[in-house]
């Protein structure tokens, strides 16, 4: 299937040529349709499956079909997101993708200060991309009104019940105009995710693709069992070696972030940290100098596992271990985009190895591991595989005692299109 086969209006069309755009992805060929026809749609799909165009593009069309205005302080089509970062990238995606179309696209996110939004917001924009917290607050102002919306889009709908976002759009569903379009994504549907969908949704489209437990497949992944003191020198050593591009550097917290940041200037190696504590300008800058090269090490808590899009990051260290199975997926789903190869490395101390156990058991791969601890008294397979994490497609485990070993690890085959880019899309060309 080709997007010209989708129905999509030919300005848009001719907008996803120039950005080198030939195939869908696979959520792309199952959402745009459902979408055309106005009808909701409920999204489960991992990040880099190219979201942003499963519901952009549908959105944009219909936009441009109903020709409406949108009123004064208002918009036409709401798109909420659990990030400033990923926010922005949304809203530069839409604004590629309707360069054919006489369509304003605004931003509304914490921050930075409210009188630039409240001049974006004045005339009423076609398109606002907004972060809950941000957008209630001018609604409160009385800056935004929620009247003309036509279309409404949650992103990411997880991540901003982990970011306790769930009671800002709360308050702004029941002033929501009814009927609408609504589409709604998450990577993950746990519980009050799903109830939030059921009360939103009218008998949507569900579309689930690529589960949370598969792994980049062209992604190297490694494991490195150290003690916690001598992190600091192995990741030097790792950011130091020959081929690596841009690095991505995960930390379990915002003052651990700055703390290896720091560790890496005094190393002589060029890096920034991105966390919620940043403001917003330390923020784009962080991330300039990590696209320009001039920091090519970014530090990040789990905000830069999700939305966060760049091209030519070649490796992912992981050097904490996340608090959640999935979050390690989403981390090294930043590597290996666009067709490249890229290379994870997790780094575990023994306190850690619960996590690590959890990881295992969810993408089902023992990871291949190198042992660097200088007391090896605890016998290596009891630190990483407990037992053997059970391979994919494997026999279950015994309902009794210890599962079974299941033998290597290995990548799992198949997988989606890295980074959201349709197949056939041009080397270097913005992905989805």
């Amino acid at each position: 299937m080709s997007f010209t086969e989708l129905g999509l209006a030919e300005p848009i069309l001719r907008a996803l040529t120039e950005e080198g755009y030939e195939n869908p992805t696979p959520i792309q060929a199952r959402a745009i349709p459902s979408a055309l026809l106005g009808q909701d749609v409920l999204g489960i799909a991992q990040t880099g499956t190219g979201k942003t165009a499963a519901f952009g593009l549908p959105l944009l069309h219909r936009l441009h079909e109903s020709k409406t205005r949108a009123p004064r302080n208002g918009f036409r089509a709401l798109i909420l997101s659990p990030t400033r970062e990923l926010a922005s990238q949304i809203a530069d995606n839409l604004k590629n993708y309707s360069r054919h179309l006489k369509m304003s696209v605004g931003v509304i996110v914490g921050g930075v200060p409210h009188g630039p939004q409240r001049r974006t917001l004045s005339p009423g924009v076609d398109i606002l991309v907004a972060t809950p917290g941000r957008l209630q607050d001018h609604l409160d102002a009385g800056s935004a009104t929620l009247r003309g919306v036509e279309i409404l889009v949650l992103d990411e709908a997880d991540q901003m019940l982990d970011k306790g976002f769930w009671p800002a759009i709360r308050r702004l569903l029941p002033n929501l105009p009814k009927p609408r379009h609504t589409m709604f994504f998450s990577a993950t549907m746990p519980t009050e995710v799903a109830k939030l969908a059921s009360e939103i949704l009218n008998e949507p489209t569900r579309i689930e693709v690529t589960p949370v437990s598969t792994t980049a497949e062209r992604v190297d992944q490694k494991l490195l069992v150290l003690d916690i003191d001598r992190k600091r020198v192995k990741l030097a050593e790792l950011l130091e070696a020959p081929g690596v591009g841009r690095a991505l550097v995960f930390a379990r917290t915002k003052h651990g972030a700055d703390r290896i940041v720091k560790n890496l200037e005094q190393d002589g190696i060029n890096s920034n940290a991105i966390h919620g504590n940043k403001s917003q300008g330390q923020r784009e800058r962080a991330l300039y100098e990590f696209k320009k090269g001039s920091a090519p090490v970014l530090v990040a808590t789990d905000i830069a596992a999700r939305g966060i899009d760049v091209d030519g990051v070649t490796h992912v260290i992981q050097y904490d271990m996340p608090d959640t199975p999935e979050a390690y997926v989403h981390r090294i789903g930043r590597t290996a985009r666009a067709g490249a190869s890229g290379i994870a490395i997790a780094m575990c101390t023994v306190e850690e190895k619960e996590k690590l156990w959890q990881v295992q058991k969810l993408i089902r791969i023992d990871l291949p591991s190198e042992d660097l601890r200088r007391d090896k008294s605890e016998p290596m397979e009891r630190v990483a595989n407990r037992g053997g994490a059970p391979k994919r497609n494997g026999p279950k485990p015994p309902h009794r005692g210890r599962p079974q070993r299941a033998g290597g690890g290995g990548r799992p085959q198949g997988g989606p299109p890295k980074g959201g880019r349709p197949q056939g899309q041009r080397q270097g060309a913005r992905p989805a």
